[in-house]
């Protein structure tokens, strides 16, 4: 198969890259991105030489240039992980996460239309359905839960998936969806709450926490989120919707709590904060539609995946330090200026 990732720059679509030429070596794989804030092309540095990877700098919202690519490369499958996704930036400017989220999937799958009803695969989050009251652990979001967006990044994560569907329904465009929980892992950007945590807390500087810290999240592995993918694109229904959840929800400020306490760093670098305007209290994922038809579950337990992602960031210094600096944007023009 060749496979077109978009948004593989970034932190979860970089790991699956990374997932599927493990996985899969007899795939090719086409990687393109944007390389906006959070597209880092140094994510990419260990498969850049791999025969069968390529890098394609591009717009998913560019309708002429994503029509030439997959005219010109054939694709067999579409996985769209490509999104503004800061919930803090989209309520800062809405627009451009309209543009991007919801005139991108169209233009992608417009494409996967015009050129052989090719697979396509959104990749969406649970903050499509809101949130959950913090006193009802009972409660968890399900594959029919209702859409009930919070911030204009939701919105738009969920106007995109409505349209995934109706792509089914009108032109019988081969589609499905997945909405995930909160991911952690290698290549997280440092402005989302865990990295941004262990970049602070071994800088010793301030750890701040929204509110009263209480909102809860559940925490997925992002290699069982990839494993999770892989089996949705190959044996997943078409036309379906399947939540990935990690079974494991905990509360901002016990995962700050022991992040400090695995870095041996005081509890006094904590630093509450005004809350962020309309912060969903608590989510939750169902994910027994996934296990009970193709028999995933998360194969990583928080206190082993909280450990291997802050060695990761110990070992890999340099990666976070450049985006904290600005380099990483200069990345690829020293990979590709004497290309």
């Amino acid at each position: 198969m060749k496979i077109l990732i978009t948004g593989g720059a970034g932190f979860i679509g970089g790991n699956f890259v990374y997932y599927m030429l493990a996985n899969h070596s007899d795939y090719e794989i086409v990687c393109l991105d944007k390389l906006t804030y959070a597209g880092n092309l140094s994510t990419l540095a260990g498969v850049m030489n791999n025969k069968m990877f390529k890098f394609v700098k591009g717009d998913i919202a560019d309708k002429k240039f994503v029509d030439e690519l997959f005219s010109k490369e054939k694709f067999d499958a579409c996985i769209n992980f490509a999104a503004e996704s800061h919930v803090d930036r989209s309520i800062e400017d809405p627009q451009i996460f309209l543009i991007t989220n919801i005139i991108g999937t169209q233009v992608l799958m417009d494409a996967c239309r015009f050129n052989g009803n090719i697979r396509y695969h959104q990749v969406s989050t649970d903050e499509v359905y809101g949130d959950l009251p913090l006193d009802r652990p009972d409660l968890m979001f399900t594959e029919d839960t209702p859409i009930h967006t919070s911030s204009p990044y939701s919105s738009s994560k969920a106007g995109a998936d409505l349209l995934v569907l109706a792509y089914y329904r009108t032109y019988g465009l081969p589609v499905t969806i997945s909405r995930c929980s909160n991911n952690y892992g290698p290549y997280h950007f440092p402005e989302k709450l865990i990295p941004l945590m262990i970049t602070r807390a071994l800088a010793d500087e301030t750890l701040p926490v929204y509110g009263d810290g209480k909102n809860v999240r559940d925490w997925l592995y992002v290699e069982d989120h990839c494993h999770a993918i892989d089996l949705i694109l190959h044996n997943g229904r078409i036309g379906e919707v399947y939540n990935v959840g990690g079974h494991n929800e905990m509360s901002n400020i016990d995962i700050v709590k022991l992040i400090l306490k695995k870095l041996d760093k005081p509890e006094s670098l904590i630093k509450y904060v005004t809350d962020r305007k309309g912060h969903d209290r608590r989510y939750a994922i169902d994910p027994a539609k996934i296990h009970r038809e193709l028999g995933w579950l998360p194969q990583t337990k928080f206190a082993d995946g909280i450990e291997k992602t802050i060695a990761w960031y110990l070992d890999n210094k340099k990666w976070w330090q450049d985006i904290i600096s600005g380099d990483y944007r200069n990345y690829y023009d020293k990979m590709y200026s004497k290309r």
